[in-house]
Parts: C-alpha cells; structure tokens; sequence
C-alpha cells in the first residue's frame, strides 16, 4: 500500500507541484491571469448548457401563445441570453489559447536561459564528458526541440486544464442541481474513470523512456548518416544506401516496439472494462432521467439540462491533445536539468580569491609536480605521477605515442580539468589558487579538434581575444602570421565572409586553411597578453613541405614566447627548443633534438621509424 501511494504522488502528484514552481518562476501574474481567464471559459461551457436547455424548454409555451405573447418574449429572452454566453465563448476561448501560448514561449525562454547556464557554469568540461551528465543535458536540450513536449507546453497545458475541469465541475453541478445528486457522483466517476485510462497510456510511455531513448538514439544516428552530407559520399561509393535503411529501420523498430506492447496490454485489459463500466452508468442515468422526464417528475428544461450536461461531462473523459502530452513530457527536460545542474561544480570551487590582476604574474617556470589523472568512469591512470618543468620563453615539444597523456597534459594546464593527484605550480603557487577566469586569459591554445565556427573570417579569429573583435587592422594582422593573407584577399568580402557554404556569399576553408585560422586565433591571443602559447597538432592538416616552412616562419616569430608544441611529426618538433618524451603518463626523456638522438633511446627509434617512412614515400612518389 505505501508503495501505491508513492507511486501516486511521484508520477500525479509530485509533477504539479514541481511545475507550479516553474510557472511561478517565470510569470506569476500572467499565469494567475489565463488561469482564471480559463476558469471562467470552462464556467461558460456550463452557463450555456443551462441557457440552451431553458430555450428548449420554453418552446411549447411559446408555441402555444403565438408571436408575441409573454411566452414567446421569455423564450426570445432566453435564446438572447444563451447567444451571448455562446459569443463569450467564441470570443475568449482563442484569447485562453493566445495567453497559454504566450505562456508557453515565457517558460521555455526561461529554460533556455537555465539550459544555458547550466551547461557553461561548470569551469571544467568534465559535466559535457561525463556519460551520466551528458545524457542529462542531451535530453534537456532535446526536450526544447520537439515541439509539443517543452516545458512551456508542460505549463500551458496546465493551465489548459484549467478550462477542462472547470467545465466538468460546472456540469456537475449542473447535473446535481437539476436531476439528483447520485446521477452527478456516477457521471463524475464515469469521466474520470475514463481520463485517467487515457492518462495511464501516456504515462506508459513515460516509463518506457529509459527502454525506448538507447535504441531512439542508434535509429536517429542511422538516419542522420543517410540524410546528412557528412556520409553522403562512402555510403555511396561503398554501396551501404540499402544497409543504412535496413539499419535505421531495424532500430526504429526495435524501439517502438516495447511501447507497443504496453499500448496493447492497456488498450486491451484497462480500456475494455473502463468502456463497458463507462457505458453501463450513462445508460442507467440517461434512462433513469427519461423515464423521469417521461412521467412527469422532470420538467422539459431539466430533462434537456441532465441530457445535455451528461452528454458533455462525458465527452470530458477523453484526451486532452492541448494538455496531455505537453504536461507529461515537458517535464522531462525539466528533471534532466535539475539532474544535470546537481552534478556540475560549483563555479567558484575552481578559481580561489584574488583579483584578476595579479591572478598569473610574469613567472619563471611551470611546474607539473607528480600530477596524476584519470578521467570519470575509468580507473586507468592517463597521467601517473608526471614530473615536468616548463620554462618561460622557451618552446617545449611533447612527443609520445597516442595516450601517452599529451592532451590531458594540455587539459589540465588550462584547468579543463584539476589533476586527480599532485599539482600545477607557476613560480611555486598552485594554479588551483588563482581565478580560473584570469588563469586562462594567459594561456592561448590550438586544439587538435579546434572549432569551425560558422561565423566571419573575423569573428573566428577574434575569438582568441574577444575584446579585440572591433581592431580589423590587428586581426588581418593575426591572418597575415598565420599564412592567410593571400587567402584573405581571395575572399568575396575580406575578414568579413562567413565560412560557411550555407550562407549567401559564404565560402568553405580547406582543412590546412582552418587550421591556419585556429593558429591566427591563439595568436591573437598570444598579443593580447597570454604568456603561454599551445599548439597541440596544428599542422596535422598541411602538407610536408607546407608545414616545414610554417614552422620555419612561425619559429622565428614566437621566439621568446613560452610555448608547448605537440606533433607526431618529428621534422616540426625538432625546431623546438627542448624536447620531452612522454609514455604511460610520464617523462621518460628530457632534451633537445641532437641530444636524444645521440642518447639512442625511444625517440630516436621513432625519430628514424618516421624519417624511413618519408624516405620509402619520396622514393616512389608518382605525379598527381
């Protein structure tokens, strides 16, 4: 029994509390005013049932008396007064819908906002990476983009309901007052015997989510890769267009089909007896009324009211498309991101105190000291006890093979993560201290998996340093560095084309000229006042020749700069001032090139593995 009731107020009652809260939270006034707006909507249903069936009831008379007789003025009366409640209702029912939708955009404004800040409050992206989390705001987000199951549909449809049983409490009533009290508990029963079958569908599918959203996920993938462009070319050339439909439409199946089985399983035990018992009750009221009418203890008026309110009290045990789906399934979103901001940090737990000012003083080293890390989920250790000193203005290379902890390494130093163990040290002072904001406006970095923002030329360089975006001559500057000046002035509006085929006038980059856009980016940076310069793989897209005469260029001018190169390739790392070998999240080699080399350990092994594959490749090199 108790677990009935908690299973009760969890799915019918707890919502409507939690969704009162969000409805206060974003408009009181306007709520509290298409409320009783509805209110008095759902009361004119009842007023015109009564009207009605006074003007029914007071035909014979006026049929009798002749055009003009008091007879016929009341009934002439009574069809007046019943059209003006029906004009009423004309008039104000799409008024009810305006406000709910106005309503609606309000809440789901709101959760936009909330949805937003949730997911950039966190100074760490562990919450984006985190399997747990990230399922949560996924499924946040994906709860604004189907159309009748936001959360402003969640608190329109409420207030919809509203209208809905004001209507059948006013028929009710109606039905007490007019043929017996007994007659209006039966139909009330019979209505919501029938609402809340029509409810229990619903909430059938609610609790088949969990099922239903791994299999919906894999059918959206497939069909994302046979509508998508990404795809578009290997499912063609490699004859996969007929696998791809046999997937999705296998896992679309595979999804639905659980919900209909339990769609049956309700349909069919439920439904048929709420039917049959539905049935059974009307049949006697309506009967019992007619043969009351029949002998005289009803009057005409009040066999029509009875009728007409028992009809219409029924019909009200249906499904709500106005309310039901929305009050059901807006909700979600809503729960997910209250899960998901439960589970991200505290935005000031990252950054301690201090002004901006003195957040990252000139310094002399960075010290990684015996930093351990490993990341949510998994036990392994990507970096173990790691040892390294970064010395300012000097360009350190990190080489390693792939896991060896090079990008975590880059992670942690702009604090996308905190070490699981040990700490990062400028001149001796824990990184951790200082306002994780300040930290990282020292730091400019080059991701491997930089973004290409489908923005201007400019805006994507200005990125770097946002305050500059209105300083067109230093960021044609930051171009020019990076090797895009003739890129540039091939574009059809300069720095101002957007990179993105989509657009009118927009143009797409080849993946060597992005990625000369994401360098201009860190650079700008670098000139704005960041005293460590990142690049984690940023040539991996150029060409050999391309990139030995980047490197060429780009020493020259970052000479001084304290800066950290990661690259599998040893013909551009060989440029840098100290080389450090990383393997299983440890220095394992610390030198500069011609050192190593002499030392014969592993990065010469791999130094003469990569430089024999270049000699294989330029010997049998055939014309393109």
């Amino acid at each position: 029994m108790g677990n009935w009731r908690q299973k009760l107020w969890q799915e019918r009652v707890e919502p409507r509390l939690f969704l009162l809260t969000q409805l206060r939270m974003a408009t009181d006034a306007l709520a509290l005013g298409t409320a009783g707006l509805n209110l008095v909507v759902g009361a004119l249903a009842g007023g015109f049932v009564v009207a009605s069936s006074v003007v029914v009831g007071r035909v014979p008379a006026a049929m009798s008396a002749g055009i003009g007789s008091p007879p016929w003025r009341s009934l002439v009366t009574a069809f007046l007064v019943a059209s003006g409640i029906l004009f009423a209702q004309q008039i104000l029912t799409p008024l009810s819908a305006a406000l709910g939708q106005l309503v609606k955009h309000r809440v789901d404004g709101l959760f936009h906002d909330r949805l937003l800040e949730a997911s950039l409050r966190s100074a760490s992206v562990a919450p984006q990476e985190d399997e747990e989390s990230l399922a949560n705001l996924r499924l946040a987000a994906e709860g604004l983009e189907k159309g009748s199951r936001t959360p402003g549909d969640a608190a329109a449809g409420t207030l919809a309901l509203v209208t809905r049983y004001s209507r059948l409490c006013a028929f009710v009533v109606i039905i007490g007052v007019a043929i017996s009290w007994w007659a209006a508990a039966a139909i009330g029963l019979v209505t919501m015997t029938l609402r809340v079958g029509h409810r229990d569908v619903v909430r059938t599918y609610t609790r088949l989510v969990p099922v239903m959203s791994p299999l919906r996920r894999e059918s959206d993938y497939f069909l994302g890769l046979g509508v998508g462009p990404v795809a578009a070319k290997e499912l063609r050339v490699f004859g996969l267009t007929s696998w791809i439909t046999e997937r999705y439409r296998s896992s679309a199946l595979a999804a639905i089909r659980p919900l209909w089985r339990e769609r049956r399983r309700v349909n069919v035990t439920a439904f048929l007896w709420r039917a049959a018992f539905s049935l059974a009750v009307v049949c006697l009221v309506v009967a019992l009324m007619l043969r009351a009418g029949a002998t005289g203890a009803l009057t005409l008026t009040e066999l029509t009211i009875g009728i007409q309110a028992t009809i219409a009290a029924v019909l009200l045990g249906e499904f709500y498309h106005e309310a039901d789906t929305g009050t059901q399934f807006g909700l979600i979103a809503v729960r997910a991101l209250e899960r998901f901001r439960g589970q991200v940090a505290d935005p000031e737990v990252p950054g301690g105190g201090g002004p901006a000012a003195e957040a990252a003083p000139s310094f002399t080293e960075i010290r990684f000291s015996n930093v351990s890390f490993s990341y949510a989920g998994s036990d392994r250790l990507v970096l173990d006890g790691l040892d390294l000193t970064l010395r300012a203005g000097e360009c350190t290379a990190l080489v390693g093979l792939n896991g060896s902890g090079k990008t975590t390494l880059v992670k942690l130093l702009a604090r996308l993560y905190e070490p699981t163990k040990g700490a990062i040290l400028i001149d001796g002072r824990d990184i951790a201290t200082l306002p994780v904001d300040a930290w990282r406006r020292q730091v400019g970095i080059v991701f491997q998996d930089f973004i290409r923002y489908e923005l201007s030329l400019s805006d994507n360089i200005a990125f770097g340093a946002i305050e500059r975006r209105s300083d067109p001559g230093q960021l044609a500057e930051m171009a020019s560095r990076a090797g895009l000046a003739d890129i540039v002035a091939a574009l059809p509006r300069g720095l101002d084309t957007v990179l993105s085929p989509h657009y009118d006038g927009g143009v797409e980059l080849s993946g060597g000229q992005w990625q000369r856009l994401a360098i201009a980016r860190a650079l700008l940076a670098v000139d704005a006042g960041a005293q460590i310069l990142v690049l984690d793989e940023p040539t991996a897209a150029l060409d050999v020749r391309a990139e030995a005469a980047f490197f060429d260029e780009f020493a020259e001018r970052t000479r001084g700069r304290t800066t950290l190169l990661i690259s599998h390739r040893f013909s551009s790392v060989r440029h840098a001032d100290r080389i450090v070998v990383l393997s299983g999240g440890r220095v394992i080699e610390d030198g500069t090139h011609e050192s190593l080399l002499a030392r014969d350990g592993r990065y010469a092994e791999l130094y003469h593995l990569q430089a024999s594959l270049f000699a294989d490749s330029s010997e049998t090199e055939v014309p393109r």
